[in-house]
């Protein structure tokens, strides 16, 4: 919500309470109030001006100390005491404190999206003091960062001043039972708060990842019950210690019991898949949970006061979260972020070699892929000679690269420039305890497993790739009198993968698109978990009767295990087709430079230009071109996968400088360990 920030800092306090009108209408009594707060947070106050004249303590935040000040000018000044009062009475009756109590903070939908949009109008558009919900008061109030902070560090000297005003106020009402309505207020906003969480509890969505008794909801069947029976008692004229204390004591009891049986659904989120939607409602729930307890502890908290300033500051912080899109992508982000990298940790497991026989296995399949690539590149040169306008040929280019990716996985090859995208999570997964020299050297190891594993997955596409269009070239020039691909087209390959022009920038937005085609395959793997889809196909009665059992179970088990790898190579197909298309349209000159199709276009110009291409400037500054490319396209896919990862083992910036010069170390020590796996283990590097 825009907070109309009215010019308080201008103001002096004399002049604020000269300009305390409580007969004013609600809407300029409201503006009052939020002026007054604007003045605690940013108007001067002198040293002087401190509780007994001496220069007030550092560690007490300054709207403290003019909230302080505040106080004493009422002692000593009873004409603006009772103007302040008065106006604090009329603002307790007519003001709805309900909505502030049990739904402030609180989505109106359970949706994730939905909240998004709601606060994102609620950025955009201004709020206004002409109102009667507490709530919105409330914000327009409270409206800085740090307002949280000063509220915490409120004394209890302060806090009694402040309720005993409170009171004076409640006296001076003219509704006959002030006290008791917000006492009631407290009381029915507790029983929204428990009403609304136990209906997220009792969604489907929410029952059906219960684990275990939880799934019973046996603590959130007698909740309601537990509360009632603590309202009663202290709703009685005379009311019962030796019955409050007990039904107290059993509704806490109840209250833990459903934020542990809450807390279950995480678990079962790891068999089930995520959803920002199911994670956002258990997030929702269990802060109602937390809500009603704050409520109660106002009221039978053996110091009712800072139980209020908890509450308040409480408030405060979720009013501030409200106005953050980030904080709520932010919070619901990292679990997601979790699961997807635990996914494709899985995958990219198969990605690392740690030994010489899986060192040479991965050039192997990489010699494999770059053959593959090898029609690929050539399709390439002949869907641009088609003459397709712009979409189509970007079209036409995606589905000729997803076929091909896709044929390189069902062939068991490998296209080296993927594995950083998918080894990322699976080296994060190493680090869930670095508080050990141990964990981090293991964390080194799998760098070093995973800088070769490049290294032999780049020389096999590359060393194939490049002579099979060369040698293809050739043969095609002596069986029909001319290269496939014409001297003119080879000469505009050459030129623009020359390492002076955009290709290191074109690299590096092509790592971003190798990084993006993992985040799709983790997407799509935990969408597959999510709805069950491998059941559906293994058990589905529609299915089985088409397919047959024993065929309905084989692919139901093939798509598990390669679901993930489909949406990869797919979406980075025609991700690299479609891009630079849609670049192109927004008037934005773009084009994909991958290590493995820029070999291939080299050969293929080799080939058309002949040996004499060697000799020239342009064919040099291409291969320096083409190995900048294979370093960004991993360096950037890793480090786009690496921080996901990060974010999702929420690893500290000082266990990070402890893995760097952990890295640092070992290259000075063991450079060789980056690039061949040696024969026998060497000792750990100390740190």
């Amino acid at each position: 919500m825009v907070n109309p920030r009215p010019a308080a800092a201008a103001w002096d306090l004399n002049s604020l309470l000269a300009a305390l009108d409580p007969k004013a209408e609600r809407a300029e009594r409201n503006l009052w109030l939020v002026r007054l707060a604007e003045w605690l947070r940013h108007a001067r106050l002198a040293p002087k001006l401190a509780d007994d004249g001496a220069q007030p303590p550092r560690a007490t935040p300054r709207p403290v100390l003019k909230l302080r000040h505040l106080l004493n000018l009422l002692d000593r000044e009873p004409e603006y005491r009772a103007k302040l009062v008065e106006l604090l009475a009329r603002t307790l009756v007519d003001m709805d404190a309900t909505l502030l109590l049990a739904d402030f903070g609180f989505a109106s939908q359970m949706a994730f999206f939905s909240e998004v949009l709601e606060r994102i109008q609620r950025k955009l558009l201004p709020g206004t003091p002409d109102t009667d919900d507490l709530s919105e008061l409330f914000q327009l109030m409270l409206s800085d960062a740090d307002d949280a902070v000063w509220l915490q560090a409120l004394d209890d000297e302060t806090l009694e001043r402040l309720a005993v005003l409170l009171r004076e106020a409640v006296a001076a009402s003219r509704h006959p039972k002030a006290a008791e309505s917000w006492r009631t207020a407290l009381l029915d906003a507790t029983v929204f708060c428990l009403t609304q969480a136990r209906a997220l509890a009792f969604s489907a969505d929410i029952r059906s990842r219960l684990s275990g008794e939880a799934r019973a909801l046996a603590p959130f069947h007698q909740l309601l019950r537990a509360f009632q029976a603590v309202r009663h008692e202290l709703e009685s004229d005379e009311r019962r210690e030796e019955v409050l204390g007990p039904a107290l004591r059993y509704f806490h009891t109840l209250l833990d019991a459903c934020r542990r049986d809450a807390a279950t659904v995480y678990d079962t989120l790891e068999d089930t898949g995520i959803s920002v939607d199911i994670v956002f409602a258990v997030q929702q729930l269990q802060a109602r949970l937390e809500r009603a307890g704050q409520l109660l502890d106002c009221l039978l908290s053996d110091a009712p006061a800072r139980a209020v300033r908890d509450l308040v500051v409480q408030l405060a912080e979720t009013a501030q979260r409200r106005r953050s899109v980030r904080a709520l992508l932010a919070r619901n982000y990292s679990l997601l972020a979790r699961k997807m990298a635990e996914r494709s940790a899985e995958t990219g497991e198969h990605y690392i070699t740690r030994d010489r026989r899986e060192y040479l296995q991965m050039f192997w399949r990489a010699a494999g892929g770059g053959a593959v690539t090898t029609i690929t590149v050539f399709l390439k040169f002949l869907i641009g000679l088609l003459g397709f306008s712009g979409f189509f040929a970007g079209f036409a280019a995606g589905l000729n690269y997803a076929a091909s990716f896709v044929v390189i996985q069902l062939a068991h090859f490998t296209l080296a420039t993927k594995q950083p995208a998918m080894t990322a999570p699976a080296m994060a997964r190493k680090l869930g305890d670095v508080a050990s020299d141990e964990a981090v050297e293991d964390f080194v190891d799998e760098v070093s497993h995973l800088i070769r594993t490049q290294v032999a997955g780049i020389l096999g596409n590359v060393s194939v790739v490049l002579p099979c269009a060369l040698a293809v070239q050739w043969l095609w020039a002596l069986a029909f009198g001319s290269p496939l691909i014409g001297t003119d087209k080879a000469q505009y390959a050459v030129d623009s993968l020359s390492a002076l022009g955009w290709t290191p920038i074109y690299a590096a937005c092509t790592g971003v698109l190798l990084f993006a085609s993992s985040l799709i395959a983790g997407w799509a793997e935990n969408w597959f978990v999510l709805h069950r889809l491998g059941s559906a196909l293994r058990w589905n009665p529609g299915i089985v009767a088409r397919l047959g059992a024993n065929r309905a179970a084989r692919w139901s088990d093939w798509l598990q295990a390669n679901v993930s790898g489909l949406a990869g190579n797919i979406s980075l197909g025609m991700m690299l087709g479609l891009v630079p298309a849609v670049a192109g349209f927004f008037g934005i000159g773009f084009d994909v430079r991958h290590v493995t199709l820029a070999s291939g276009q080299l050969g293929v110009a080799l080939g058309a230009l002949g040996w004499e291409l060697l000799s020239t400037p342009g064919f040099w500054l291409a291969v320096l071109g083409v190995m900048l490319t294979g370093v960004l396209n991993v360096t950037v896919s890793f480090v786009c996968a690496f921080r996901l990862a990060l974010r999702s083992r929420n690893i500290r910036l000082k266990d990070r400088g402890r893995i760097y010069a952990a890295v640092r170390l070992r290259l000075r020590q063991r450079p060789a360990s980056f690039l061949w796996p040696s024969r026998e283990p060497a000792p750990p590097a100390t740190v």
